[in-house]
């Protein structure tokens, strides 16, 4: 026979607490929408590119493709290229994987590089939205 634990705490003077996701969600899509903005300016630049470096634009629609999506939860945002419907195939995966059938080698990961620039802010406003949403009563 397996015998459980169970551990509750409690806070002085509060029966319960509450947690409001509506400043996490908003926070999540601004500092997303910051990502996002520092993704499409590292594929912006008008040229064709090398592997390795970061993609450059011809069209534009690797560029609009980079959204925001905050899970209805709100508790992660999801900062990436999405298939549209100007795209015949969903190429940014032939960008950061390549392609021998098509001839193209790896390209540099602009998201990552575009999270790695906005990590630090968007860690400590995401961090205090976390701290406001716990609402004692």
């Amino acid at each position: 026979m397996n015998a459980g634990m169970q551990i509750s705490v409690a806070f002085a003077g509060h029966s319960r607490i509450d947690f409001d996701k509506k400043p996490i969600k908003k926070v999540l899509r601004q500092q997303g929408g910051e990502v996002r903005k520092v993704a499409r300016r590292l594929v912006a630049r008008r040229a064709i590119s090398a592997p390795g470096e970061m993609p450059g634009r011809q069209t534009g629609v690797l560029m609009r493709s980079i959204k925001v999506k905050v899970a209805s939860g709100g508790f992660w945002a999801r900062i990436s290229p999405f298939k549209t419907n100007e795209m015949e195939v969903f190429y940014p995966a032939f960008l950061f994987h390549g392609s021998t059938k098509r001839n193209i080698q790896k390209r540099a990961n602009y998201m990552a590089v575009a999270l790695d620039a906005r990590r630090l802010s968007a860690q400590g406003a995401i961090q205090s939205a976390l701290q406001g949403a716990l609402i004692p009563r």
